[in-house]
């Protein structure tokens, strides 16, 4: 259990070291923790177990980092909490983002706003966004995974893992439903259920057509006047 004695002494050790430490006071870190020089903590960061974060890196306050490892320009933006995972040089996770057990993340992977990983596998260059859950996945280099993009790992029974290749793009509230392959620079349109194998290169789409019916509105509220 880290006290305040252990923490302070902590800051001060990583401070001799070269790391910037706004408001030491403020932050929790516990003394197998290493941090290289010219990184940046911000009032309010927890830095637990046997972190490790690389050189030139910037943490944003309220975020807590447990048993993981950062490479060097790695920016933790404010409010994310990480957990016995990997991230490699110049990613960029956050704010509010939730990286769970067992993930490897990239060289210059953005994970954005509202962003849930867990015993995922991101390749260098992934981007993904916002509001997304990426379970048990594989994500080759240079993919897009849009707004909204749940990989839909648990069949009630086991956790089963989806596969994506490099260069593939994944639209807006897409569902994946695992175990699927979605192959080199395959595309899959917004609003699609993947439930089969998606080949490189090709075009998935399945959601219901779209029907506007034109003046509907105004027959509606003509209907509510006579009615009342």
């Amino acid at each position: 259990m880290n006290d305040e004695r252990e923490s302070a002494a902590a800051a001060a050790r990583l401070m001799a070291q070269g790391v910037i430490i706004h408001r030491p006071d403020t932050s929790v870190i516990d003394g197998e923790v290493q941090v290289g020089p010219g990184t940046s903590i911000e009032p309010y960061v927890q830095l637990l177990g046997r972190t490790r974060i690389g050189g030139n890196c910037i943490i944003r306050s309220f975020s807590v980092i447990e048993n993981c490892t950062l490479g060097n320009r790695v920016v933790v933006r404010q409010s994310c909490i990480l957990t016995e995972s990997t991230i490699a040089d110049g990613a960029k996770i956050g704010p509010f983002a939730h990286m769970r057990p067992g993930c490897e993340i990239g060289e210059d992977v953005h994970i954005g706003n509202f962003v849930e990983t867990k015993k995922a596998r991101l390749g260098k260059g992934v981007k993904a966004g916002h509001l997304t859950y990426l379970g048990d996945a594989e994500v080759g280099e240079g993919t897009n995974i849009g707004a909204g993009v749940i990989t839909c790992n648990y069949d009630g029974v086991h956790k089963n893992t989806t596969r994506i290749g490099k260069d593939a793009f994944v639209g807006s509230d897409c569902t994946l439903v695992a175990p699927v392959t979605l192959g080199d620079g395959a595309y899959v349109g917004a609003g699609t259920c993947v439930t089969k194998d998606v080949p490189a290169g090709a075009l998935a789409v399945g959601r219901v057509r779209q029907i506007t019916k034109e003046g509907w509105a105004a027959a509606r509220k003509a209907r509510q006047k006579q009615v009342k």
